[in-house]
């Protein structure tokens, strides 16, 4: 393997990490994605920090926290100006690659709906400076999909299901290209994101199937769940032809792989459905890499929780590339290689910055919390403050059953917790304020944005 490898990141949309066989989910149909575990690394806390789509694409295309651009849930526009993975690979000869769901030109506002921006091109300008694009804005529909290539006005219709076609369309690029230089390529597929559409065949296997519900399930979603299923189920079968493909073509030996979504899916959870909450269906995704230089990391697990903000530098890092921005994230790729065994931290901050749409989850209203290996604390509140909501032991309660916030028995975990969110805040420069945890008892409760 050369010391300049290939780059291919694998994004797929609204896929919990609960739902992949290794990953634990008894009912999930998924060899290809659990034979890629064990091929690789996985990361078994792995959270989307603003579990809703365009905050996430926006960090991971430049680093930087949702919150350093008052980042709303969707109806955002990426500046021109931004700094993004696309131009870090390109300044280090690398031919750079966009297939797919970008999400970071304006949704649904500017035309009124996904099916308008689907036959709009994004326009060259505002395509993060990816030298081949073969994008669209969003879609929501599998089977009625649109792509652009380049500046060409004309929609490129995918025939068939999205996540097939886009698959396809990435490996008929690599099989045509001629260039001797590395590759960094991202296929951004929307599924598992709704509506619930998968192809015929695997969604009539699914609605016959019975499934093993998880105890925090409330509600009707039994037939979602098992669309969803067959939806996983379908990337899992595009996933396997992929790393078919690179050990058919001679590029595996020279290609690091990550696999990845962009947040989680609750299906039921807690009486839920779609993301925004904090709850692990909705933060939790999976994180895989399988790097070919490594193959004594072949099967491991990494317990540490991650973030958003630790994939542009991780997958700089994988290709031995530093950020030129100073980074707020982790480089993973040392756990990755085997070279370092733990994160100098202790956990990661998660948010919800804004909600501009009115039924929507959170409107008016956000959220703060810290993730770390065994707990989870999370602050709500309006733009007067944040007060303590709920605070959970995820190793004796992984579902999320037990708030634990007002436990005197918890209390000095949760004012640790507390403080570690104001340093997180204070260090990433998040104006939201934060309430007092509880009462001060002789402490000085506010230094400035927070509390103690």
């Amino acid at each position: 393997m050369t010391d300049r490898p290939n780059i291919l990141v694998l994004l797929c949309d609204q896929l919990r990490r609960q739902a992949l066989g290794c990953y634990g989910d008894a009912d999930a149909r998924t060899p290809n994605l659990d034979a890629f575990a064990q091929r690789g690394v996985r990361f078994a806390n792995a959270c989307s920090t603003y579990p809703i789509c365009v905050p996430f694409r926006f960090t991971l295309m430049t680093g930087e926290y949702a919150h350093s651009r008052t980042i709303p849930g969707i109806e955002w526009s990426m500046s021109p100006a931004e700094r993004t993975m696309a131009d870090e690979f390109n300044e280090a000869g690398y031919d750079t690659v966009y297939i797919g769901k970008w999400h970071l030109d304006g949704g649904h506002g500017r035309l009124g709906s996904a099916v308008q921006v689907n036959r709009t091109r994004v326009p060259r300008t505002r395509q993060g400076r990816w030298q081949k694009w073969y994008g669209f804005e969003l879609r929501n529909g599998p089977f009625d999909t649109c792509y652009f290539e380049d500046d060409d006005p004309n929609p490129v219709v995918i025939d068939g299901y999205q996540t097939d076609g886009l698959f396809d369309l990435g490996m008929s690029h690599l099989k045509a290209r001629s260039s001797e230089d590395p590759f960094c390529m991202v296929i951004s597929v929307e599924p598992p994101h709704p509506p619930w559409e998968a192809p015929e065949d695997l969604t009539e296997e699914w609605l016959g199937r019975e499934l093993t519900l998880p105890p925090n399930y409330e509600g009707d979603f039994l037939r979602e769940r098992q669309i969803y299923y067959a939806m996983v189920e379908n990337l899992d079968q595009n996933v396997g032809k992929m790393m078919q493909f690179l050990d058919d073509e001679g590029l595996a030996e020279n290609t690091v792989v990550v696999f990845l979504s962009d947040h989680g899916e609750l299906s039921g959870a807690h009486g839920l459905r779609s993301k925004q909450y904090p709850y692990e269906e909705s933060v939790g995704i999976p994180l895989m890499v399988i790097d070919p230089r490594h193959p004594e990391r072949a099967g491991s697990v990494v317990d540490d929780p991650t973030s958003t903000e630790d994939l542009f530098p991780t997958i700089l890092g994988l290709a031995g590339l530093t950020a030129k921005n100073p980074m707020h994230g982790a480089d993973l790729a040392p756990l990755v290689s085997g070279s370092a065994d733990k994160l100098d931290r202790d956990g990661v901050l998660l948010e919800f910055v804004a909600e501009l749409r009115q039924n929507q989850p959170f409107y008016e209203e956000n959220w703060r919390a810290i993730r770390t290996r065994r707990y989870k604390y999370t602050v709500s509140g309006d733009n007067m403050g944040g007060k303590p909501w709920q605070f959970f032991d995820l190793v004796e309660d992984p579902y999320e059953m037990n708030n634990l916030v007002e436990d005197p028995e918890h209390e000095a975990e949760v004012t640790r917790h507390h403080r570690m969110l104001v340093d997180w805040m204070k260090e990433t420069d998040d104006h939201f304020i934060l309430l007092p945890a509880f009462d001060c008892e002789g402490v000085n409760c506010w230094d400035g944005i927070s509390s103690q």
